[in-house]
């Protein structure tokens, strides 16, 4: 039986290695061979540390993200929840996590297993926000991390938050995105206030063989599969081209250090 049809939620079938994980339209992936859910770069309290800097945003970032991961939760009821790093925008967002958000984070972690992988943005993040804190995990042949690395194979990371502009009947559309090519899978921002970086950047050169890349692109309602000949900008540099290249950039090389 396909594993999405064991979910009460729309979802694309993607394959990585001998595994198949369920990419959802919210940006989440469900394992349901382990009853896992996996999520990306929620960037809780990314509104709260804007302000701090003098940058007002609106202060519904954090409740909004929660809101989604409690419908994604109540449609996939996994016995796990993984977070693939960067779950806060900064070390201090914690402290300044309202009560009610935090309340209801607890509320979604009853009964189930909650683990924290660390990222870049909250290495040393302050507070008890409950759950189990790591750096990475494997589970199985399937290795759950915050930046991909070069070379890995299992993997399953976030740290870049791709999409992806495709080409379609009526022009092209661009959409974040999940991106694998059988050996790695590296899933979309899941914050309400995160950007997405184009799959064709040169923060992607060497992590997908070009020949095997697909994007799943998040939709309303559903995900869209596009191989790669179907992505706008076309520059894939293959892993074997990209093994010698420097190692991947953190977020602060990067012009668009505040989305990632």
């Amino acid at each position: 039986m396909s594993a999405a049809i064991l979910l009460r939620t729309p979802g694309d079938v993607i394959r990585l290695l001998d595994e198949e994980l369920v990419a959802l339209p919210c940006g989440g992936a469900f394992w349901p061979a382990t009853r896992t859910l996996v999520v990306a770069d929620l960037h809780f309290e990314k509104g709260s540390s804007f302000a701090r800097r003098g940058a007002l945003m609106p202060p519904f970032d954090t409740g909004a993200t929660l809101a989604r991961l409690a419908a994604t939760i109540a449609a996939t009821l996994p016995d796990r929840v993984i977070s693939l790093g960067d779950a806060f925008h900064d070390d201090h967002g914690p402290e300044r996590m309202a009560d009610a958000d935090r309340e209801r984070l607890s509320d979604l972690q009853s009964g189930r297993e909650w683990i924290w992988i660390a990222g870049n943005h909250d290495a040393e993040a302050r507070g008890d926000v409950g759950g189990v804190r790591v750096e990475e995990i494997s589970i199985g042949a399937l290795t759950f991390r915050h930046e991909p690395r070069r070379g890995a194979v299992g993997e399953v990371a976030g740290h870049l938050h791709p999409a992806a502009r495709v080409r379609v009947a009526a022009g092209t559309v661009r959409r974040h995105c999940f991106a694998g090519d059988g050996h790695r899978l590296i899933l979309p921002a899941y914050g309400a206030y995160a950007g997405g970086l184009d799959v064709a950047s040169r923060a992607f050169d060497g992590l997908f063989e070009p020949s095997r890349l697909t994007v799943h692109l998040v939709g309303e309602g559903r995900v869209h599969r596009f191989p790669a000949p179907s992505i706008v900008g076309g520059r894939i540099i293959p892993k074997a081209e990209g093994a010698d290249a420097p190692g991947l950039r953190t977020h602060a090389n990067f012009s668009f250090s505040s989305e990632i």
